[in-house]
């Protein structure tokens, strides 16, 4: 009997250029869709348009009844926006600044409006809420309709805007009522 041969094993390579030429496709179709992306990229768009309110009361825009409580360089530029009045609405008496510049900034001016309170605290919820404001409170303590808003200032101070129904001075055809605007003493 003659013993069987032996054989060298066979040899067996095995080859990366598969492995690689995914790996090359892989990256070939990133830097595709990075240049798809660059070219095709608008960025960010920032708007400062406020949306229309359909329904309700309007905002005088051409109004300078709250001129006096928006001094230059007191208030900051993203919360000027929130000093508006609704259309039809004349001034109940002077504007007043209980601090008169010492401490926190705080103004307030009455006025009367031909419309409801209802109509009136309506105005001020839609408007105030497009413009970024946040209603924190609403009814005074004496039981009066009231609204507060409450905004963070670029100042790093967070702000108020009240509005408060003077249901003595109201009547079916127009609303007594009080707008103020201040600081709080509370830092953001």
């Amino acid at each position: 009997m003659t013993p069987p041969k032996i054989r060298a094993p066979l040899t067996t390579t095995t080859s990366i250029l598969p492995a690689a030429a995914v790996l090359g496709l892989a990256a070939l179709t990133l830097a595709v869709f990075m240049v798809i992306n660059l070219v095709a990229n608008q960025g960010v768009t920032t708007t400062t348009t406020i949306p229309v309110i359909v329904g309700g009361l309007s905002v005088d825009h051409s109004s300078s009844l709250l001129n006096d409580c928006v001094p230059p360089s007191t208030i900051p530029a993203n919360i000027v926006g929130g000093v508006v009045v609704p259309v039809s609405t004349r001034a109940r008496g002077p504007f007043q600044m209980p601090n008169s510049g010492a401490g926190d900034f705080d103004c307030y001016r009455p006025f009367t409006s031909t419309t409801s309170a209802s109509a009136l605290l309506g105005f001020y919820k839609t408007q105030l809420e497009a413009r970024g404001w946040s209603l924190f409170s609403s009814g005074a303590k004496n039981g009066a309709p009231q609204y507060l808003f409450q905004k963070a200032g670029t100042d790093t101070f967070y702000w108020i805007i009240g509005v408060t129904v003077d249901p003595a001075l109201s009547n079916a055809t127009s609303t007594s009522w009080t707008f103020r605007i201040y600081q709080n003493s509370e830092a953001i």
